[in-house]
């Protein structure tokens, strides 16, 4: 089971019917089919980021790292207001482990969860 929305399901499926995948079912791979090293891995990273971004950000720590798209995106999951256990049984981790590296993200959400709690004692 891959747990990504209907869109991000589109274009992995895509990428499968464009690229295939290796024997071992990766879906990225060298030419050969083997395992991207780190060193091609950490180049393209660079190069696509440094493209991605505007130049005011290219020298910020912002996706500095591919394990920060990580924590953009449960970060996001979060603040859209996804459930906090499904957010963790995606990601991999523990709801105290979620709670505690990426709550940061749910500062000053009182009023959105006022809302919320009224609509639900309301119905």
């Amino acid at each position: 089971m891959v747990p990504l929305p209907p869109r991000l399901v589109a274009m992995w499926r895509e990428h499968v019917a464009t690229f295939g995948t290796a024997d071992d079912g990766r879906l990225f791979f060298t030419e050969q089919g083997r395992i991207i090293s780190y060193g091609t891995y950490h180049r393209v990273w660079h190069e696509s980021r440094d493209l991605a971004l505007p130049p005011a950000l290219t020298g910020t720590p912002l996706a500095k790292r591919p394990y920060d798209l990580r924590h953009s995106a449960l970060s996001t999951w979060l603040c859209a207001g996804a459930d906090p256990a499904e957010v963790a049984q995606r990601a991999g981790n523990s709801v105290e482990v979620l709670l505690s590296r990426y709550a940061k993200c749910l500062y000053d959400r009182q009023s959105i969860n006022n809302q919320r709690i009224e609509g639900l004692l309301s119905s």
